[in-house]
């Protein structure tokens, strides 16, 4: 472990022996899932440049990408039996607070860009409340009001000294240890070729206003094809008509991938 630990721009009291056992067993923990790091290891270069300009742009620190790691793992599918879908695991009451739209063709949770948009807002709004971006970030798995009830009630003024359920408490540490690991893959024995990590995902956006009747027909109208357009576009309720329709007014930004060039041809 390194001697200083940050989060967020925040230092960690790693000196402690409490945090450091618990930040040690995260480490453990995560360091010997091997399959399972390893694919996170070359599957966070795919989402980093996408996710970290939008917190950015956002006002957010990029830190706060790891928080997106071990919710979904960037599983723009993931769904919890609780109701959370996507890379953020929204809830469909936060998805109304945040302007999500869902309906029997969509569920913006799901967009890689709108989720993450929605969870900066939550994201910048708890910490106006927190100052503090370590209690932020515990607060998107408890919530913003279990956060500063317990501190309250527990007259305490930061997360270090909270006691809390397992589940929270080993959130902020589990988001710590894969911060440690994704930025220095190397000091916990994972040795991945930059060439064997996943590239970004190329791709240009249309806008759509009007009905599309049929996404099969809509995809090889574009070059691709329907599972390439579900790919970057997992917001795509599954609907055996293929359709997408859009009310009056109403507007949605389609992803199409760029045309790959066959290596020798032009």
């Amino acid at each position: 472990m390194p001697d200083v630990v940050t989060f967020a721009g925040e230092t960690i009291p790693i000196q402690r022996t409490d945090v450091r056992e618990a930040l040690e067993y995260e480490l453990m923990v995560n360091t010997f899932r091997q399959t399972h790091t390893l694919l996170v290891i070359k599957n966070v270069e795919r989402w980093r440049p996408f996710v970290t300009e939008i917190l950015q742009k956002s006002g957010v620190h990029p830190d706060f990408l790891y928080l997106a790691v071990i919710e979904s793992e960037f599983n723009n599918n993931a769904a919890s039996y609780a109701g959370a879908m996507g890379m953020w695991q929204i809830m469909e009451k936060t998805a109304k607070d945040y302007d999500l739209k869902m309906n029997q063709d969509v569920d913006m949770r799901r967009d890689p860009k709108l989720a993450t948009e929605a969870a900066c807002k939550y994201l910048k709004w708890a910490y106006s409340n927190l100052n503090n971006w370590v209690l932020t970030a515990a607060s998107y798995n408890v919530g913003m009001k279990g956060i500063k009830n317990r501190l309250k009630s527990q007259k305490v003024d930061n997360f270090f000294d909270l006691h809390l359920n397992s589940e929270t408490s080993r959130y902020v540490y589990r988001i710590l240890a894969l911060k440690l690991i994704l930025e220095n893959p190397e000091t916990y024995g994972y040795f991945v070729p930059h060439t064997e990590k996943y590239e970004p995902f190329q791709f240009y956006t249309i806008t759509v206003n009007n009905d599309i009747d049929n996404l099969v027909d809509f995809a090889k109208k574009n070059n691709t094809t329907y599972k390439e357009l579900r790919q970057l576009n997992p917001w795509f309720n599954n609907t055996d008509n293929f359709k997408l329709r859009i009310k009056k007014k109403e507007s949605y930004e389609i992803r199409i991938p760029q045309q790959k060039i066959v290596q020798g041809k032009q």
